[in-house]
C-alpha cells in the first residue's frame, strides 16, 4: 500500500470529477445532498437520486431538473434502497459511506441494486492508519461529528468495507487533502466493480 500524498481542495474536486465522469447508463448515486456533483456526470447518464434529508432532497429535485434528469429523487437511506435487484449500471457516492448507519448493510443493498459486473465509485475520508495520532483524534470526534455532521463518521475502515462487500478495486487511490481544524484527513477514492455473474 502505498503512502497517501497530499491533495489541496480543487485538485481533489478535479480528481472526483474525472472518476463520477467515468460511469455510464443508469446510474445510482446514494447521498446525492444538493446535487453537487451534476456538472460531474456524463450528459447521457439516467441518473436516480436518492437523498434521505428533507431539506437537501428539496433542492436535489430543483438541480436534476435544471440538469435534465427527470426522475424525483428517492426519499430513503442506502440500507433500504427501494430499486429492484440488478436495475442500475453503476452507483456513485461522494463523503456518504462515513455517513450511513449501517456500512456492511448499505453495500449489500449497492450490490444488490447493480447488475453483474456493474461500476462502482466512492470517495470518502476515512481512518487514518492504526497507532497515529491522527486515528486518535478521529476517534476522539467521531461521537462529535456524528451528532453534528449529519452522521459524520471520521473513523471508518471504508476501503476494507468495500473488500468485504466483495466489490474489486479498479483504480484506488489514497490522499491527504487539507483540512481545518485537525489538519491533512485521509481520503480514498475507490473506483471498482460488483462480482459478475
Amino acid at each position: 500500500m502505498t503512502s497517501p500524498r497530499p491533495v489541496d481542495r480543487d485538485s481533489l474536486d478535479d480528481l472526483e470529477r474525472e472518476l463520477i465522469g467515468r460511469v455510464r447508463g443508469r446510474v445510482l448515486e446514494i447521498g446525492a445532498g444538493e446535487g453537487e456533483n451534476f456538472g460531474a456526470f456524463a450528459l447521457d447518464v439516467e441518473w436516480i437520486g436518492l437523498e434521505p434529508d428533507a431539506d437537501r432532497r428539496v433542492e436535489l429535485a430543483t438541480r436534476a431538473r435544471e440538469w435534465r434528469h427527470d426522475a424525483e429523487p428517492l426519499d430513503a437511506v442506502a440500507e433500504a434502497i427501494p430499486l429492484p435487484d440488478h436495475s442500475v449500471d453503476a452507483v456513485v457516492g461522494t463523503y456518504v459511506l462515513c455517513s450511513v448507519a449501517d456500512q456492511a448493510v448499505a453495500l449489500a443493498e449497492v450490490r444488490r441494486v447493480l447488475v453483474p459486473g456493474g461500476r462502482v465509485v466512492f470517495v470518502d475520508h476515512v481512518a487514518a492508519p492504526h497507532g497515529t495520532a491522527k486515528r486518535a483524534i478521529q476517534r476522539l470526534a467521531t461521537p462529535i461529528s456524528k451528532r453534528w455532521c449529519h452522521g459524520c463518521h471520521w473513523d471508518r475502515e471504508t476501503e476494507q468495507a468495500l473488500v468485504d462487500a466483495g466489490f474489486v478495486g479498479t483504480d484506488v487511490r489514497r490522499f491527504r487533502a487539507r483540512s481545518l481544524p485537525f489538519g491533512p484527513v485521509p481520503i480514498l477514492m475507490f473506483e471498482g466493480r460488483a462480482p459478475g455473474e
